[in-house]
């Protein structure tokens, strides 16, 4: 009874406190005078029986605002009423009257109102000691008593009818929720009555009473009810929203079986999409308050495909938008109305976030939901922020969390826009996750996928978007932190990300200026192209909003003048790079409409007077110094290409104008047929495309420059060391700017200088046939010095001319390509004649690479002559050592596999040519628009004959070693921009600057620009892929076979070459871990809409993805039997790999192991009969295997074919021989195909299920069978050390022999147990044939330990220590079956390879325990046991 008294205060409503507060304060002093004479004052005049029998009882009504007052204690008083009645002479009767006389009192509200309320003890001091403090109203001690609870029940149930229309206001009354109130925690009341009154009101009541009688049912209910009361809440909250949250709530406190609260919490999952937003919350508690761990992921599932916050989101955007056309106080209420929006969204996570943190099957439920969706669709905005809630809540699911965000980046189901969404839609929610968002932004920039550091990249630049400054701030400190880290990838995408935030939202980021600032004091750390970034993103600062960028002006010039003022070479360049970027920012054309623009008036004099004293200083600085000026001229050019269309001219002619007018004064003379002067050869001109103008012809001074450079630079500088240096390794750059300065002030135009795409070079005779050997030292290097000077300025020749559109320049621009294929020919003689020569430079934004190159006329090209200093058996052996000596198995060949692209250069046999791949940071970087001359075909170009009166007309075509030179160089610049290796975390180190030397001008692009403009270029690459196939198809009628009657050498190497680079282009392209985002989905269907078109022509814009892949595949696989090299088949194999990934079907696994095959059963043969081999030869053929064994459906089946068919065969061949079915098998290669087969087989078995005791005897035989053929295998490749006993061999033996043993001991084992006794003979012959094997494992222990090998005998103690686990588990298995009996250990003898024992432990043997033996296993042999082995078997 007290508990049920103290529960009662709780539920009295906030009206009646207040009402009882003023009634207590409207009283003080009255009170005490009245205390004797209170029926006079505050009482009742009239007494009727219920006033009297109250009286007596001792309660005192009171009139007006008075509470009724109560004498005696709460029970004392209700015994009393109930014994005077049952006592009194009219009873039952009186009972009638009684309640008659409560009707007649209540009819005054006023005096209703205080029988509702608590009654206050009388304030007599006898009734002090006796009444508690808190009393019950009237009514409900009236209903406490049984014979007068009926008539009171049914009396106020009749007057809620009454308050219907009542409009409660602030202050005022609520007597329908006071009625039910006295409802609530009886002790004995009939509720079953009062419960089904209550309900029949409920569907005529208005809401907020319907509201109230709900919300008390949980109070009234006995146990008895509360289900079928729960059923009737149920349908009614299908009914209607309006009595969401009151029945829910009730129903949340409410005692319900669990099946009912199944289908009651399926009642509320039905209302999510359509309920009410501020409602929502309320209905998501109830769901994932009452959910089970059982049915948790199928009721979270349903939860996030219900919840839908883009409704959400919707008419926030609606009154937004509507905002601009309301007036104010429209506005203003539309405002209020967005704000609860997003409050209620934000309750709504809140409630999640209570379940995650206190609910573990929520938290573990909600990630397996969203870990099993498998769409990009299936993902939404809720997830996102459900992860990040879960990440920042639960500290325990943090990782997993972490790994599963990874994985939908990576399979492209979180694309950025989702990020986006997140963000600006829920920025209130999700700002209170930003310590879980910033650690994760700061992960996903170590990662090595793009898509996930994209996504980390996009975490943070939405993070600055939306949130306050103080996020603001910490995202600045965490990317500024990134760039000073010394890893080369966060600070790339860190200074990305600063470039877009200092874009995008210029005037928010100059308010963490200074932090940005101190990056300055890291950039020694810094490469050119990162330089470049910093001093974009700090220009942009200083100069968008003059005031408050003044200081970053002068930090900045500071900083610029320290470098040009230092003697050190690598702070010159930077201060080259940074005052050039400054001077771009200045020059910027500048839209008035732009709040952050540049203001030119007065402050711009200032800083136009700061500027000219910097060019004053780059200008000395570069005087005396030509790579300081080349990359000055490099810098201004790039910055004109970088900002095409949007230079302020003038500024520009300012800048540059003074720089490319010192051309044609440096480099450019008048052709005349002698030149004055004496040097070390004869000056000739030569690569002359306009002979026909002889009229102010022009030539480039070459050859005099360079002997001016190379002799004459001490005597220059000892005359006038003030005069101004003219060097040829500023011809090339100063020409680049020069042409890109013209392009921008002529709108792309090149006419005024397009005589210098024609126009010779003052160069000598190059017939160097024979000569070099005559030649000097310093005259062969004055040679070489020449020869790439003239290269690089054909090179930029190109780059200038390669898009104009007339014919006649195309015509001249592959004439120029030619050009450049010649002369390389004749510099890899010179070079291959001129051992430790240093080319000039044509780079300058990097540091000078150390040494000499590594490939020179001593390297392997005097090997190719025949002077080789190790026989073909040492190279074999070598070979094997070099495949089988790591202990690692994957031998992957993608980063070398250059020997076809390095022997492009070759191109006149039996002639020692260096290999000019090493040489490539000497040559300047060709353009990715050069590359459009792939489209060319045949062009026709104007030339005058001998007699300079008639026009003739020659056929010009793009040959084989012009398409060479341009795929190599396009094949290098894909690997460079395009493999996964850019995105690898690799360490600081000091050189790392060299990694992007030759290609400053691709690191300025994106992956993506480069990927657009290689898709765009598949169709011209399809049609040259396809003319090798129809050459090749030809040349080689038989695979593999060379058809060398009339075959041109030379031409066949060439197109083997292209063909080569060709397919190594579409790899990587295809192989572009890039295609995996979301956003790069529709480049990707572009790139394989090319190919199926091939196929299809016209039927490809709308077929799906899949069908696009399956014609892409099929195109491609058509090119296997042209494929002219094994290199060639195993990058077609690649490409096909990359292409059948997305994703890889059934039919395509079939093919790809088919096309392995076929590869594999093909002999390879060069030109002039040799057969291909060769450490390149052997990592392909490794890569090849490994496709064919992972594809094929039956790799046992596989294994087992070529080690008891093409083993033999080699086996039985002759000493440079092969195996007749499988050519690629021979004893060079052997290691390569042991390892692969060892290394698989483990692998196979490993996906063998392990042994139940449930399984079937069907089950049990089936997995016996796989077992007994792995186990055949097995012996059968551990037998062959016998045969083939090199290092590389045993080495694999013993690793991979492990670990088939241990996964025997881990899957096989249980299966044995329990198919003992079905299948003894199956299990007694597997056991028997591993214990043959295992016995060879210990004699190759014995053998690596008496040849004290290290490398071999650091497998010994693991794989001894496996062996005896095996004996002792079989042992187990025995026991287990009740056969230990047949069981027993002997002596295993330690032999060698051959089974001879050694000698050396003989006599120690019988005195050795196999057990506690180190240098011996004990092991066991079923069903009997010989003289030099340990033995335990299963006998009959």
């Amino acid at each position: 009874m007290v508990s049920k008294r103290k529960l009662s205060k709780i539920d009295v409503s906030e009206e009646s406190s207040k009402t009882d507060l003023q009634s207590r304060c409207s009283e003080p002093k009255k009170s005490r005078i009245s205390d004797k004479r209170a029926p006079a004052q505050g009482g009742l005049e009239n007494e009727g029986v219920f006033e009297e029998l109250l009286r007596t009882s001792g309660i005192i009504l009171k009139a007006g605002e008075g509470q009724n007052e109560i004498a005696v204690d709460q029970t004392a008083f209700q015994k009393k009423l109930r014994v005077a009645l049952e006592k009194h002479p009219s009873y039952p009767g009186v009972v009638k009257q009684f309640i008659s006389g409560l009707e007649s009192h209540i009819k005054d509200r006023s005096q209703f109102k205080n029988c509702l309320l608590p009654c206050t003890p009388a304030r007599t001091e006898a009734s002090r000691t006796l009444v508690h403090s808190y009393c019950e109203s009237l009514i409900k001690l009236l209903l406490g008593i049984k014979i007068l609870q009926p008539a009171v029940v049914t009396l106020l149930l009749e007057k809620i009818p009454e308050f219907f229309f009542d409009v409660v206001g602030t202050f005022g009354t609520n007597f329908p929720r006071l009625i039910l109130n006295q409802f609530k925690w009886l002790d004995s009341l009939d509720s079953q009555d009062l419960v089904k009154k209550l309900m029949q009101m409920l569907s005529v009541s208005p809401v907020p009473i319907q509201h109230d009688i709900i919300t008390s049912l949980p109070e009234i209910l006995e146990d008895s009810q509360q289900n079928e009361v729960a059923r009737e809440l149920s349908c009614l909250l299908k009914q209607g929203r309006r009595l969401t949250v009151p029945i829910l709530d009730a129903l949340s406190r409410l005692d319900l079986d669990a099946e009912l609260l199944a289908e009651v919490r399926q009642s509320a999952m039905t209302i999510v999409p359509s309920v009410k937003l501020e409602d929502l919350p309320v209905v998501v508690k109830f769901i994932l308050h009452n959910v089970k761990a059982a049915d948790a992921v199928e009721v979270i599932s349903d939860l996030r495909k219900s919840l839908d916050l883009s409704s959400c989101v919707l008419p926030l955007q609606m009154l937004g938008s509507q905002r601009k056309l309301k007036s104010q106080a429209q506005a203003s209420s539309s405002m209020s109305q967005m704000t609860t929006s997003q409050n209620c969204v934000k309750v709504l996570f809140d409630v999640i976030k209570l379940a995650v943190r206190f609910q573990k099957d929520v938290s573990e439920a909600w990630i397996k939901a969203i870990e099993n969706s498998t769409s990009v669709s299936d993902h939404k905005v809720l997830d996102l922020i459900v992860l990040l809630l879960i990440h920042s809540t639960n500290s325990k699911n943090r990782k997993q969390t972490e790994k599963l965000l990874r994985s939908k980046i990576r399979l492209g189901f979180m694309p950025e826009q989702l990020v986006q969404n997140a963000f600006q839609n829920h920025s209130m929610v999700i700002k209170d996750f930003f310590p879980s968002i910033l650690s994760l932004a700061q992960t996903f920039l170590h990662s090595a996928h793009p898509a996930v550091v994209s996504f980390g990249s996009c975490m943070y630049k939405q993070a600055f978007a939306v949130f306050d400054s103080y996020c603001q701030q910490e995202v600045v400190c965490a990317l500024v932190t990134h760039v000073c880290s010394g890893n080369e990838t966060e600070l790339d995408i860190s200074l990305d990300v600063l470039t877009d935030l200092v874009i995008l939202h210029t005037s928010l980021l100059m308010r963490y200026a200074t932090f940005v600032k101190t990056i300055l004091d890291s950039m020694q750390k810094l490469n050119p192209c990162q330089i470049r970034k910093l001093f974009y993103i700090l220009s942009t600062l200083a100069f968008s909003q003059r005031q408050e960028g003044s200081y970053i002006q002068d930090d900045m010039h500071m900083v610029i003048r320290k470098w040009l003022s230092s003697s050190v070479p690598n702070h010159k360049q930077m201060g080259i790079i940074g005052s050039v970027t400054m001077m771009g920012s200045v020059a910027l054309k500048r839209n008035e409409a732009d709040g952050d623009s540049l203001e030119r008036p007065e402050p711009s004099i200032e800083c136009d007077g700061q500027l000219s004293t910097l060019l004053d200083l780059v200008g000395f600085c570069c005087e005396q110094t030509p790579e300081i000026l080349a990359l000055y001229y490099d810098e201004l050019a790039n910055l004109i290409e970088k900002q095409k269309g949007n230079l302020d001219l003038q500024l520009l002619d300012k800048f540059g104008k003074s720089l490319v007018e010192d051309f044609p004064n440096d480099f450019v003379v008048d052709l005349s047929p002698t030149v004055d002067g004496s040097f070390l050869f004869p000056v000739k001109s030569l690569y002359n495309l306009d002979e026909d103008e002889t009229q102010g012809a022009i030539a480039i001074n070459l050859l005099p420059l360079v002997s001016q450079s190379e002799l004459g630079r001490v005597t220059d500088e000892m005359s006038n060391p003030r005069k101004r240096v003219v060097s040829p390794i500023c011809l090339s750059p100063c020409f680049r700017l020069l042409r890109l300065y013209t392009g921008e002030q002529n709108n792309g135009s090149l006419e005024e200088i397009d005589a210098l795409l024609g126009c010779p070079l003052y160069l000598t005779d190059l017939e160097v046939e024979g000569k070099l050997d005559s030649l000097s030292k310093q005259e062969r290097e004055f040679l070489c010095s020449l020869l790439f000077y003239a290269l690089n300025w054909f090179r930029e020749v190109v780059n200038a001319f390669c898009q104009q559109q007339d014919a006649e320049m195309k015509g001249k621009v592959l004439t120029r390509l030619q050009n450049i294929t010649e002369l390389q020919n004749v510099l890899g003689k010179c070079l291959a004649a001129t051992p430790g020569y240093v080319p000039p430079p044509a780079t300058f934004d990097s540091e000078a690479p150390e040494g000499v190159p590594s490939i020179n006329a001593g390297g392997p090209v005097r090997k190719k002559n025949g002077k080789k200093k190790k026989s073909d058996s040492s190279k074999a052996c070598s070979a094997e050592r070099t495949q089988a000596d790591e202990s690692s198995d994957g031998n992957q060949p993608d980063t070398e596999l250059s020997e076809l692209e390095k022997s492009a250069a070759e191109r006149e046999t039996g002639s020692p040519l260096a290999q000019l791949q090493s040489y490539r940071p000497y040559f300047r970087e060709l353009d990715l628009e050069v590359f459009s001359v792939l489209h060319c075909g045949l062009l026709t170009k104007s030339v005058l004959d001998t007699e300079m009166h008639t026009e003739a007309s020659e056929v010009v075509q793009l040959g084989p070693a012009e398409l060479c030179f341009l795929l190599d160089d396009m094949c290098c610049k894909l690997e460079h921009v395009l493999t996964s290796g850019s995105t690898r975390r690799v360490p600081f180190l000091k050189e790392k600057g060299n990694k992007d030397t030759g290609f400053s001008h691709l690191c300025q692009r994106s992956p993506k620009e480069v990927a657009v403009c290689v898709v765009k270029l598949l169709k011209p690459l399809c049609n040259h892929m396809e003319n090798m196939h129809n050459y090749f198809q030809t040349v080689i009628p038989n695979q593999g076979v060379v058809d060398e009657s009339g075959l041109d050498i030379q031409e066949y190497q060439l197109m083997s070459s292209c063909y080569h680079q060709l397919l190594q282009t579409f790899r990587l392209l295809f192989a572009w871990n890039g295609f995996s985002q979301h956003e790069n989905s529709n480049l990707l269907r572009s790139a394989l809409q090319v190919l199926a078109d091939r196929l299809k022509p016209g039927e490809t814009e709308f077929l799906p993805l899949e069908e696009l892949i399956s014609e892409s595949f099929q195109y491609l696989l058509n090119f296997q039997q042209s494929v002219p090299s094994f290199q060639c088949a195993f990058i077609l194999a690649q490409l096909l790999m990359a292409i059948s990934e997305k994703p890889m079907t059934g039919w395509k696994r079939e093919k790809m192991a088919s096309l392995a095959k076929q590869f594999l059963c093909q002999s390879w043969m060069k030109p002039g009969g040799d057969r291909e081999k060769g450490s390149q030869f052997n990592s392909a053929l490794h890569t090849l295997l490994c496709v064919y064994l992972e594809h094929t459906d039956n790799i046992l089946k596989a294994i087992e074919e070529i080690s008891s068919v093409g083993i033999p065969e080699l086996i039985n061949s002759a000493k440079d021989g092969c195996s007749s079915t499988y050519p690629t098998l021979s004893r060079q290669t052997f290691p390569v195909f042991f390892r692969v087969m060892m290394a698989q087989l483990e692998s196979s078995v490993k996906s063998i299920p392990a042994g139940k005791p449930s399984d079937s005897s069907e089950v049990q035989l089936e997995k016996l069978l796989k077992w007994n053929i792995a186990v055949r295998n097995f012996h059968i490749l551990i037998n062959l050390v016998k045969v083939f006993d090199s290092r590389p061999v045993l080495s694999i033996c013993l690793k991979y022999g492990r670990l088939f043993v241990e996964a025997f001991l881990k899957l096989a084992m249980p299966l044995l147990d329990h198919s003992f006794k079905k299948h003894r003979d199956d299990v007694q012959s597997l056991l028997k044939t591993l214990q043959l094997s295992t016995r060879q494992l210990h004699h190759m222990c014995g053998h690596s330990k008496i040849h004290q090998d290290l490398g071999l005998t650091n497998h010994v103690p693991l794989l001894k220590k496996s062996l005896e686990q095996f004996v002792y588990r079989v042992k187990a298995m025995l026991a287990f079956n009740h056969c230990q009996e047949a069981f027993w250990v002997g002596i295993l003898k330690n032999r060698d390879l051959q089974g001879e024992e050694i000698l050396s432990q003989a006599t120690a043997a019988p005195e050795e325990d196999s057990e506690d033996s180190a240098d011996s296993a004990a092991e066991r042999e079923p069903g009997g046991s010989d003289s030099d082995s340990d033995s335990g078997g299963a006998g009959r």
